[in-house]
């Protein structure tokens, strides 16, 4: 449950979801704030791969190949379960090498969403968010048209820090931005929350608020543990959503 210290800031957020703090990022900017400072660099044209490594290992969004990450909750009112696993596989993009994670989605027990996500780390620390392409099915298992795939470089998209090396109370950045497609906005709320799930009790937890200019009215909040990574995501201004880490495996 959202801490005493940072339930106004959420209720503040939801009030003005087009508040100058979580637009302080132009469409030409990968990140905002201190996050910008860590960064190599921000825009496509720019991307040296001499400035980015494998493995992920940030403490709030580690990526170790062979661990899987089970959440269980609801979406719109309906039960569900995500697993998130980091695989073995990398992908190349604009000369940077990505890990590859394969998240799937299951709504009322059955496949609803399957996508593949490309995330990379620069030499400052901080995670970077190159694309995803996406799969939905209908409830007959058929595959359907999918909004928001992107990937870095293609028809103008840009890869963004989804997380910050160093983060701080107040930081901004967008993790993404392919116009009309992906245009979240991150914002980091707390980085001392304690979060029960049912995979266990943790403190000392970053939280951050999630919007987008193509979901005005949303806001959506994510929770990092140090070596866990994101332990629950909750939509408090929106289509009820929310989803808790229930199981990690490792080596798998």
């Amino acid at each position: 449950m959202p801490t005493p210290k940072w339930n106004g800031l959420i209720a503040a957020l939801a009030l003005s979801l087009a508040s100058a703090a979580l637009v302080a990022c132009s469409p030409e900017s990968g990140t905002a704030g201190k996050a910008a400072f860590d960064s190599p660099t921000s825009t496509v044209s720019g991307i040296d791969p001499r400035n980015f490594h494998l493995p992920v290992d940030n403490p709030y969004f580690p990526l170790e190949p062979g661990t899987t990450y089970r959440h269980k909750g609801v979406k719109e009112g309906r039960p569900a379960v995500d697993v998130f696993k980091v695989t073995d596989e990398t992908k190349i993009i604009l000369g940077v090498a990505n890990t590859v994670i394969v998240d799937t989605l299951y709504v009322d027990g059955r496949l609803e969403e399957i996508a593949h996500d490309w995330y990379t780390q620069d030499v400052h620390g901080n995670v970077w968010y190159f694309g995803e392409t996406i799969q939905e099915f209908d409830r007959r298992g058929n595959p359907i048209p999918a909004k928001g795939a992107w990937q870095a470089g293609v028809d103008g998209a840009r890869p963004g820090i989804v997380m910050p090396a160093r983060p701080e109370v107040g930081d901004a950045f967008r993790p993404e931005y392919y116009k009309g497609t992906a245009e979240d906005r991150y914002r980091v709320l707390d980085l001392s929350a304690t979060v029960k799930t049912p995979y266990g009790t943790f403190s000392n937890v970053l939280v951050m608020s999630e919007q987008s200019r193509l979901e005005p009215g949303i806001l959506g909040l994510k929770f990092h543990a140090i070596g866990f990574g994101q332990i629950k995501e909750s939509v408090p201004e929106g289509p009820h959503e929310t989803l808790s880490l229930v199981s990690v495996t490792r080596g798998s």
